[in-house]
């Protein structure tokens, strides 16, 4: 019976072993859950203890060698945070207790938070900014802060200063460009219709410049062409365009500040009458062309094309100026003003009233300056009117037909009564120089083609055999590149004796020699 006695005694402690263990693990769970909750109610005041160590050196009686309390289940406001794995949390404002599971333990005891009975404050984490920017971290407060501290800086503030400087020239700060006391004038140029033209000095480069200041009228505002020359010029860089450098803008003037360039062709020209070294004529003709073909690759017309509309630099250098009367090329609409161009160097499509036209219109342009370089006088001086330009043409080209081009008798100036009838004929016989020279006639008259469409354009020009003595690099140059940055491509002497600008002036009298404005 004893023996038999002794095993429900034995099953009894198996069990009670079996709950002890169940007591245990819930309890852990327990505290594990208390714990996890207990982070998401820290107050400022409550510090996060990063290990034990702290806990073990206040209460060194009640550690355990696992890391609980084995004496306590959820803490009490005032009793030592409970620890999960090598973190301490506390329990928020929990005042609910527990007493001990095990049976005969000892009484729950009620220790303060800390010794001192003091809180810690939480430590203010710092943004990634405060590194970036070399702020070190300030030292944990020892005694609580009752003033608000400051919203640490993002990253962000470190970088902005570096760009202050740049909105602000945006808006008109610290900048000097677009003050005209960055300018100064020194001698007047040219004056036209709206505008005049001075040679200035730039202090911000410390180079001389040219300066158009258009006149503002007060109801009117700025001339358009001044508008569309700025936004065309402002898209254009490149070697063989003139280069804008700043505007200034008052209540009186709008100024367009330039690159210098001392002379044009037509000055040139009546420097050196009787026609141009021809070497020299074939590096402007394509420097020309590389000017143009730039601009029309980007739907850009110039519609003035003519000798003083081209200007030249000391070592030779070409570059297409004044677009006031440029303009982008419209899809799909077609009409533009026919009252453009130069009468000298205006097509006969444009002449007969057509306002359909292309890069054409500027094609024909460059062959009549091609011509008038090679002679030294121009090819169709008309000197009354539309009419009288148109005979001068047709007297070299011939009168045209509804054979020879369908629909010109459809344009609205197309009137025999005032056009002369001629036949056609070289352009060699109006300009004999043009057979002197490999295959410059031939190029002369694909430029001045009476249909438009026959005419050739800037990119095909520059591959003409004309230019096959030049070296083969000039076609590979970058648009911002000079030709003269080639070695041993340079301009040569002029021949002939000078003569005074008078005589030259009598032969070209029917066309304006000042800056057009």
């Amino acid at each position: 019976m004893a023996a038999d006695s002794g095993k429900p005694t034995s099953r009894v402690d198996m069990r009670e072993g079996k709950d002890k263990t169940q007591v245990s693990r819930l309890k852990k769970l327990r505290r594990r859950i208390s714990a996890s909750f207990g982070r998401l109610s820290i107050s400022k005041e409550e510090t996060i203890h990063e290990s034990d160590n702290e806990i073990d050196s206040v209460f060194p009686s009640m550690s355990s060698s696992n890391g609980y309390y084995p004496q306590k289940t959820r803490s009490a406001p005032d009793t030592p945070p409970t620890t999960n794995g090598g973190h301490s949390v506390t329990n928020g404002n929990s005042s609910r207790e527990s007493s001990t599971l095990t049976k005969g333990g000892p009484a729950q005891v009620v220790v303060p938070r800390n010794p001192e009975g003091r809180h810690t404050p939480v430590k203010r984490h710092h943004s990634a900014g405060d590194m970036l920017g070399g702020a070190p971290f300030p030292p944990a407060p020892k005694t609580i802060i009752t003033e608000k501290q400051p919203r640490p800086k993002s990253e962000g503030h470190v970088y902005s200063r570096h760009s202050i400087y740049k909105r602000a020239v945006s808006f008109g700060g610290p900048s000097a460009f677009g003050r005209a006391d960055s300018y100064s004038k020194l001698e007047q140029l040219g004056e036209g219709s709206y505008a005049t033209v001075f040679k200035g000095f730039s202090s911000l480069t410390n180079q001389v410049v040219a300066l158009k200041e258009i006149r503002l009228q007060e109801e009117e505002g700025a001339p358009f062409t001044a508008i569309r020359e700025a936004s065309l010029l402002k898209g254009l860089r490149h070697a063989n365009i003139v280069t804008l450098h700043d505007i200034i803008h008052t209540r009186e003037t709008l100024t367009f500040v330039f690159e210098y360039v001392h002379t044009d062709l037509s000055q040139y020209l009546e420097r050196h009458p009787g026609g141009l070294n021809t070497s020299n004529v074939k590096l402007f003709l394509y420097q020309l062309l590389r000017g143009l073909a730039f601009c029309h690759q980007r739907r850009i017309l110039h519609r003035d094309l003519k000798p003083q509309n081209l200007l030249i630099s000391e070592i030779g250098e070409l570059k297409l100026a004044d677009f006031g009367l440029a303009r982008a090329k419209s899809i799909p609409s077609h009409t533009y003003s026919h009252e453009v161009v130069t009468l000298w160097y205006r097509p006969p499509d444009v002449l007969l009233g057509s306002t359909e036209y292309s890069t054409s219109l500027d094609m024909w342009g460059v062959g009549c300056i091609f011509t008038e370089m090679i002679s030294g006088q121009a090819t169709f001086p008309g000197m009354k009117d539309a009419f009288d330009q148109l005979n001068q043409i047709f007297k070299v080209l011939g009168t045209p037909t509804e054979r020879t081009w369908e629909g010109v008798t459809k344009f609205a100036n197309y009137d025999l009564k005032k056009l002369d009838k001629h036949p056609g004929q070289s352009l060699a016989c109006c300009v004999p120089k043009l057979s002197y020279v490999p295959h410059a006639e031939e190029l002369a008259a694909k430029f001045l083609q009476m249909q438009p469409p026959m005419r050739i354009s800037a990119s095909a020009a520059k591959r003409h055999e004309y230019f096959q003595d030049l070296p083969p690099r000039i076609h590979e140059l970058s648009d911002a590149t000079s030709i003269f940055n080639i070695p041993g491509l340079r301009l040569l002497p002029e021949s002939g004796d000078p003569v005074t600008t008078q005589r030259r002036q009598s032969s070209r009298s029917g066309i304006r020699t000042t800056l057009k404005m």
